[in-house]
């Protein structure tokens, strides 16, 4: 039933997406308005049929569209009340039951998602006055309240991270293009000058500095620096083809957000602009053929479509297309300060993202082996398995007075999947030896033995014993049952 009362959230959100009054989709359903009204409330129940019009009506894929949001507002729900804000709450522990929390995804979905939002707005109001603080700033200074870039990514998290219309974009500039296999950054050249007559010119460093794109409208030149290796090339002009010939496109998407301001207009339209450009350098039927073929193979996708490593993990995670599903990929990007600059993929996450990352997992072991792959089965506190891959990349910088960045890059997927994968072949996940324990990050992990531990549990006491020292200097206290 839990289920059923999820999906009038969800219609809701459909409708107004469309810009449809409910008189309008209930006219299109063949119920009355007041129905639909106690439908979208979660007072009454969607039946099989009226799912079957919504279907149609709205052109999504039945399967996914009935998938319960439940896990993912409950991972969100539990970074906000893991926070220590509510370690004073007079319960036992602090923080609230998981069935609190699944009680109030269920029931009441729109006011999670708020509570969520509210809590994210409140971390980097009170993590910008830190910052501000430390710093000894310009009292004038304005206060980031709230991120565009967070605002947009949440949107995207929410909607699987795949657009049915920028894969039929894709696919058009393929077509008039005329572009072939193999032939992807040529082909994009010869679509710039004929379609929007603009002449592609590689510029030395010296004259492009920092900047490794620039569209010079005057001279109707695209100007690429000499630094960007030849995928980077491509996937540059893939871009610059997305914010010219679909603009309206792309203002649309960012429009359907329901997000405002100026900055999270651009920053949107890039966003958009670049999943665009990424399924232009690998079309979907192809790329999703090769990938199942090859067993996610990453170096030889790279090959395939003269793609770099991070292009391709970044289009494993877009694979949602219904009869044409891939593995339920995320992707997690970090620094070697441990800063999460990139999150994609699905509603689930061994990431919270305000708290940084649990040591052990094998993210951050990609920065002591540049140029190894390295696999891992780990496994959360409430018992579930993902299988990821990590490997170290890194992007060019602009000489020696400016070098490039690394980062960790990681691939994870659900156990259930990973035989499909072709670096999962030779684990026996069978073995509970196989599976390293991690958390979601240390304030909220009930792992008391972790030898890694950087901080304290929320929900815990900690007792301190200078007679006795264990994985840590301190120990804890089991929480009240």
């Amino acid at each position: 039933m839990s289920r059923k009362r999820m999906l009038g959230h969800k219609i809701r959100r459909l409708r107004r997406e469309r810009g449809l009054t409910q008189a309008q989709l209930a006219q299109q359903l063949a119920i009355s308005t007041s129905y639909l009204n106690l439908i979208e409330s979660n007072q009454r129940a969607v039946t099989v049929e009226i799912l079957l019009k919504v279907g149609a009506v709205f052109d999504v894929d039945l399967a996914s569209f009935a998938e319960d949001e439940a896990e993912r507002l409950v991972s969100g729900l539990t970074e906000v009340f893991g926070d220590p804000l509510f370690s004073q709450s007079g319960r036992p522990g602090g923080a609230l039951a998981r069935q609190d929390l699944l009680d109030l995804a269920s029931e009441a979905p729109a006011a999670a998602e708020a509570v969520i939002t509210l809590y994210r707005s409140f971390a980097e109001a009170r993590e910008t006055l830190r910052l501000l603080g430390e710093q000894e700033a310009v009292p004038d200074a304005p206060l980031r309240t709230s991120s565009p870039f967070d605002q947009i990514n949440d949107w995207v998290q929410g909607r699987e991270h795949h657009f049915p219309e920028l894969e039929a974009a894709a696919e058009e500039i393929w077509q008039v293009g005329e572009i072939e296999d193999g032939d992807t950054l040529a082909g994009l050249v010869r679509y710039l000058e004929q379609e929007l007559a603009l002449k592609v010119r590689v510029m030395p460093v010296d004259v492009m500095g920092t900047v490794r794109r620039r569209h010079d409208r005057h001279s109707r030149r695209i100007l690429l620096s000499e630094m960007l290796p030849i995928p980077s090339r491509t996937f540059q002009l893939a871009v610059q083809v997305a914010l010219l010939r679909y603009r309206p496109l792309l203002d649309e998407m960012v429009a359907r957000t329901g997000l405002s301001g100026p900055d999270t207009a651009r920053l949107g339209r890039i966003v958009f602009a670049n999943y665009l450009a990424g399924a232009v350098m690998m079309p979907y039927e192809r790329f999703w053929r090769s990938a199942t073929a090859l067993r996610y193979d990453i170096e030889l996708l790279q090959s395939r479509f003269g793609a770099s490593f991070e292009q391709v993990a970044i289009r494993l995670t877009t694979l949602h297309r219904p009869g044409a599903k891939g593995i339920p990929f995320i992707l997690i990007r970090g620094d070697k300060a441990g800063n999460v600059s990139k999150r994609l993929g699905g509603a689930h996450t061994a990431f919270a993202r305000q708290g940084g990352a649990c040591p052990r997992w094998n993210l951050y072991d990609a920065f002591r082996a540049p140029g190894r792959i390295l696999v891992q089965v780990s496994e959360m506190p409430d018992g579930m398995r993902w299988f990821s891959v990590a490997r170290l990349i890194n992007k060019p910088g602009v000489g020696y007075r400016t070098p490039g960045k690394s980062f960790a890059l990681a691939l994870a997927c659900d156990v259930a999947h990973a035989a499909g994968i072709v670096y999962a072949d030779g684990i026996n996940f069978r073995s509970d030896d196989t599976a390293v324990p991690i958390g979601l990050h240390c304030r909220l992990c009930e792992r008391l033995d972790c030898d890694q531990r950087a901080f304290p549990p929320l929900n815990h006491r900690i007792v301190v014993d200078e007679n006795l020292r264990g994985p840590n200097n301190y120990l804890f206290e089991p929480r009240p049952s």
